[in-house]
């Protein structure tokens, strides 16, 4: 033993099983062998009476989940390996899991929450957010698409907010969260120490409802006018357009958080979301954001974008196509391509499965 602590801390207390990330330097980014470790414990206690809920947290003041390990994850891609894609073909399947677990499965989605985080976090069926949460899925921005169930939660907001989430990067607070159906439940961050305690000691109803209180208004669901106006025509190209023409002071300026972002990514996230809103399941959503990922591994904007944000932290990417009309339909429809034998393959859960 090295003394090094663990990167997952997993127990079981008064009939709670509880899930800590254990990386707070790294904002508790997930890792293949933290998300194993999630699913090992999930597994076990699916069918353990002595389990009543799970409750799953993140160590240290910042967040939850920042989201996946990205540096491991542009080493790979860089060098070609497939480590990333095995890290999210176990890290779908514990997704989907979550979406569909039997028991209350408890986030506290305090502070940071972005990608992976919220795929551990968001498909659950109690989801507390706080004063301090900021919640998003910023992948476009390093040259990525959201994957682990985003787009199926961010197509089924109101009207098109998920979209224009997803191509500005744009941050959810408290009452976004909830209003666009990524939480359930506000409580101040004082309360949660009391909350878990109650939890511990009572049910998980009576906790909530002795700590919850009324969520703060949406700020994103106050300009949900000019976003469906701009957000739902059928290009990126167009919304860009119509964001620049609008009379909203915040729609031109939103015009060129998107250009900002890389352009095959954005079109394919806006292809993504698109397909999202007409499956049915969770299930089918990641099977085909496992495809995207799969080509997203093989392409120019992810290392470039993970190089800018994060390696070389220069903000400047150079993307590849550069421009929005210089992505064709072909480099748009590579990102869908079946996989054959590697396909992720989850099954939509039978109707009395739900």
């Amino acid at each position: 033993m090295t003394g090094q602590e663990p990167e997952i801390l997993i127990d079981v207390k008064d009939g709670i099983g509880r899930i800590t990330l254990n990386r707070p330097k790294a904002i508790n980014a997930l890792n293949h062998a933290m998300v194993l470790e999630m699913s090992k414990a999930l597994n076990a206690w699916e069918n353990d009476d002595s389990v009543r809920a799970v409750l799953v947290r993140g160590a240290g003041e910042r967040g939850l989940c920042a989201g996946g390990d990205i540096v491991s994850i542009y080493h790979d891609a860089k060098d070609g390996g497939t480590g990333s894609q095995d890290f999210w073909r176990d890290e779908y399947i514990l997704n989907a899991a979550i979406g569909r677990y039997p028991k209350p499965y408890i986030a506290i989605m305090d502070g940071i929450v972005m990608g992976g985080g919220v795929g551990i976090s968001a498909h659950g069926n109690v989801r507390i957010v706080t004063e301090r949460s900021s919640i998003a899925m910023p992948e476009t921005g390093i040259g990525f698409v959201p994957d682990v169930g985003g787009t199926y939660l961010l197509s089924r907001t109101p009207g098109e907010i998920g979209t224009h989430i997803a191509l500005t990067t744009g941050r959810m607070k408290a009452g976004d969260a909830i209003a666009l159906g990524f939480a359930d439940h506000y409580l101040p961050s004082e309360a949660l120490d009391k909350f878990v305690a109650a939890l511990e000691s009572g049910s998980v109803e009576d906790a909530l409802a002795e700590y919850s209180q009324p969520a703060p208004e949406s700020a994103l669901l106050a300009q949900r006018e000019w976003i469906d106006a701009a957000y739902s025509a059928d290009t990126v190209d167009e919304i860009v357009e119509r964001l620049r023409a609008s009379d909203v002071p915040e729609a031109r300026e939103t015009a060129d958080q998107v250009l900002s972002k890389s352009p095959v990514a954005l079109k394919v996230t806006l292809r993504s979301l698109r397909h999202a809103r007409q499956l049915g399941s969770l299930e089918e959503v990641l099977n085909e954001e496992f495809r995207v990922s799969a080509a997203s591994l093989k392409s120019h904007d992810l290392v470039e974008g993970i190089r800018a944000q994060v390696v070389d932290k220069d903000r400047n990417p150079q993307w590849s196509p550069a421009t929005l009309a210089d992505v064709t339909e072909a480099d748009v429809d590579a990102y869908f391509q079946p996989l054959g034998d590697l396909e992720l393959g989850l099954a939509a859960p039978k109707e009395n499965d739900r």
